[in-house]
This record gives structure tokens, C-alpha cells and sequence, in this order.
């Protein structure tokens, strides 16, 4: 009876570690993507699209882009999204997305793979700038349905041509001889000008105890079903 409940235990834990992990949402799958998807060079990857292999990897480099727009603070700009969004049913529900890009991509040396700034999505991994506040301070951009008292944010995500950035996806030669990297094989465009560990914060929310919840349950119901599975078969040889 003994290695029953521990294996029982056991993955009753890790039961609850995917929950835990899933309470993340879409942030979830795009750090584990970030873990886990193998490193390229650039130039690998331009060799990636012109021999059509459509394999799903991780480069890294230098932001390069053309026509660069200013932010307020002068900063030289390659993509922008705004997003207003009002909280509905307990979560936020976007009604406005409006973007901004030029042409950019990411170099190493004289290698160059442009950006597919369309697939650009929750792949976008970069700390917003937000504004809270209610329906009532932005009339003219919302339904009018909308009482004035609801909570409102308009968040800002941009990516600068001063920085170095991750990217995942999949390799294509464009029409135009050039490679591009974009969504693919089932999976998003990831792009974070971030280090690993402040972008998996950031998937996070910013908060410590989930994760730290998620790899105790992980490793604690690997240990117990190992140690069940064991216990059972010793008890089997016997």
C-alpha cells in the first residue's frame, strides 16, 4: 500500500505543478519556448532558409533597422504597439491595438535575418509602460455602452534599434531572395530584448512564489513517483 500512495502522492504533485504553470496563460508555453528552443547563429539560420528545412529555432544579435522612428524621449524606435484595453469579467479585454514598425531584423557580423513584424504577438517579450485609469478619461476611444467608472490601462511595448534582442521562430527565404524569421511548425514569433531570467519574471508577473511553487510540486512528485515505482519493484523481486 505504501508505494501506491507515495506514486498517488506523487502525481497528485505534479497535477498540481501543470496547474500552476498553466495559472500563467500564454506565458507559460512562450517560456518554455525560451528554455528549451536550441541556439543558432544568424548566419545558420540564413542557411536554415534556403535549404527549406522550416526548423523552429533561437537566434541571437543586434537589433538592425532601416528608418527608425523617435520616441518622446528621443530613442530610436524599429516597432511599437499600443493597446488600450478595459477589465471585463475579470480580466482585460483589448479594444484598441494600433502599431507602428519599420522594416528591421537581427545581425551578427555581416549575417542579417529580418523580423516579421506581422507575426509579432504575445511572442512580444519587452517591459510595457502603462497608464491606468477609467472609461471616463478616454470617451472618444471606447464603446459608449461602457459605464465611465471602468478600470482602463493603455500599455505600450516597444523595441528600440540600440538593443540586442532573442528571437524564436522559423526561417523562410522571402519573395525577394531575403530571409525572414516568423511563426511557425505551431508555434509563436518570440522576440524579447531581455536576458532569460528577467524575461521569464516577466511571464511570471513579476512574482517569485508561483514559480517557486511549481518547481517544488515538479520536483517533489518526480522524487515521490521515483521513489514509489522503486519501492514497488524492490517489493517485487522479494
Amino acid at each position: 500500500m505504501i508505494p501506491v500512495a507515495l506514486l498517488v502522492a506523487g502525481l497528485a504533485a505534479l497535477g498540481g505543478a501543470a496547474l500552476v504553470l498553466r495559472s500563467f496563460g500564454p506565458g507559460y508555453r512562450i517560456g518554455r519556448l525560451l528554455a528549451t528552443t536550441v541556439l543558432v547563429s544568424v548566419a545558420d539560420a540564413a542557411s536554415i532558409a534556403r535549404a527549406g528545412s522550416a526548423g523552429y529555432v533561437r537566434i541571437d544579435g543586434r537589433i538592425d533597422g532601416d528608418d527608425e522612428f523617435e520616441d518622446e524621449h528621443h530613442r530610436p524606435l524599429v516597432f511599437r504597439r499600443r493597446r488600450l484595453e478595459v477589465q471585463r469579467g475579470g480580466g482585460w479585454q483589448t479594444i484598441d491595438d494600433a502599431r507602428e514598425a519599420v522594416r528591421f531584423g537581427i545581425r551578427d557580423g555581416l549575417e542579417a535575418v529580418d523580423i516579421d513584424t506581422d507575426a509579432l504577438g504575445p511572442g512580444l517579450v519587452v517591459i510595457p509602460r502603462e497608464a491606468v485609469g477609467t472609461a471616463a478619461d478616454v470617451p472618444d476611444r471606447l464603446p459608449g455602452d461602457l459605464p465611465p467608472a471602468t478600470p482602463t490601462r493603455l500599455r505600450v511595448e516597444q523595441v528600440s534599434s540600440v538593443e540586442h534582442a532573442i528571437v524564436l521562430g522559423v526561417p523562410v527565404l522571402a519573395m525577394d531572395g531575403t530571409v525572414r524569421i516568423t511563426a511557425g511548425r505551431g508555434r509563436p514569433l518570440v522576440l524579447t530584448t531581455l536576458e532569460l531570467p528577467e524575461a521569464m519574471r516577466l511571464l511570471a508577473g513579476g512574482r517569485r512564489a508561483r514559480p517557486v511553487m511549481a518547481s517544488a510540486l515538479l520536483v517533489g512528485g518526480l522524487a515521490l513517483v521515483v521513489l514509489g515505482a522503486s519501492w514497488a519493484l524492490l517489493g517485487g523481486v522479494r
